[in-house]
């Protein structure tokens, strides 16, 4: 799996002072459209590496990182570019979709 675990130990180091844009995948392991999105991801990870640094967050694990973006429904997709929000995602998109927003975000 090409996409990176982030904690709030990790966080800084892995999103904000990432060289790459990022695309934060905020989850939890119960959500049926967060496991439906999962190959959707995992796809954009391995397709975009190199250019795109792709992480998930686990929701319950990582409240204070899902209460810092104002996160109240999963999946949440953040783009995030330079420490910087630049657009968002609530709920399921599809590959095609979310290839589309990741190109609008840049």
């Amino acid at each position: 799996m090409a996409e990176t675990i982030v904690t709030r130990n990790n966080f800084i180091e892995e999103v904000e002072k990432s060289d790459l844009p990022v695309l934060a995948d905020f989850y939890a392991d119960w959500c049926a459209p967060c496991q439906m999105i999962l190959p959707v991801i995992s796809e954009i990870a391995e397709e975009y590496a190199g250019s795109l640094k792709v992480v998930r967050i686990n929701v319950d694990e990582e409240p204070e990182l899902t209460g810092s973006f104002g996160i109240s429904s999963i999946p949440a997709l953040m783009y995030i570019k330079k420490g910087q929000l630049i657009g968002s995602h609530i709920g399921y998109i599809s590959k095609t979709e979310l290839e589309k927003k990741i190109k609008e975000w840049e």
